[in-house]
């Protein structure tokens, strides 16, 4: 989602090794083939030391390629204070297999240890801390793992202009639950309130099993 423009200001145990097969875990949010989309609702918190505020958002997942370790999305802003209209964004996302993606970002003026700062703010990633010290998470088989990692960036407004006094210049650290199809994400961008947190339910518009389906933004 995008943000106002600022000054700076008890999982289950994994393999220690991976095992070749580094896709991430079965769950029936990944199920291939389901061609709706798959909608997300909740908030993000965008306090900052001079007030306390929390927008509504709606994120709705287009794409995904498990073999690649790609998604995209778009993302919607409900009550922007600045805006006369809810504020969408298109967003495209790493998923964090070991094979495409490492824990590791690499980009966007994310270092190693903004990565850890960020990944550690969620508590199913306690047990993947230490070999991701060591490799970045490469050895590690997350294949069964009940959650899955991603980072989302924003790439473009899709109903405002640059111009609109928000930004999206930087990225969601994102863990979702195969259990219950919640989703939680904290924003990273050095020129923004730090720690931002995202924080999602699936509506799955009244069907049952979370899936991503195949449409593509056009």
């Amino acid at each position: 989602m995008p943000v106002r423009v600022t000054e700076s200001s008890t999982p289950s145990q994994v393999s220690g090794t991976n095992s070749g097969d580094t896709s991430p875990p079965a769950c029936t949010l990944l199920s291939v083939g389901q061609f709706y989309l798959q909608t997300f609702s909740g908030t993000q918190n965008v306090s900052s030391l001079q007030k306390e505020e929390a927008w509504r958002v709606n994120v709705r997942i287009q794409g995904c390629d498990l073999e690649y370790g790609y998604l995209c999305g778009t993302m919607e802003a409900l009550n922007v204070p600045m805006a006369d209209t809810p504020v969408v964004t298109f967003w495209e996302g790493e998923i964090v297999d070991t094979k495409n993606y490492t824990f590791y970002t690499g980009k966007w003026e994310a270092s190693p240890e903004d990565d850890k700062r960020h990944w550690t703010k969620f508590p199913s990633f306690s047990p993947l801390l230490s070999q991701v010290e060591v490799d970045g998470g490469k050895s590690l088989d997350l294949s069964n793992y009940p959650y899955i990692f991603m980072r989302w960036k924003e790439q473009y407004f899709v109903n405002v202009g640059t111009d609109c006094g928000l930004t999206i210049a930087g990225f969601y650290y994102v863990c979702f639950s195969c259990s219950d199809g919640s989703i939680s994400g904290f924003y990273y961008d050095p020129n923004s309130s730090p720690f931002q947190k995202l924080e999602l339910k699936s509506t799955n518009e009244g069907r049952s099993g979370y899936s991503f389906s195949s449409y593509e933004l056009q």
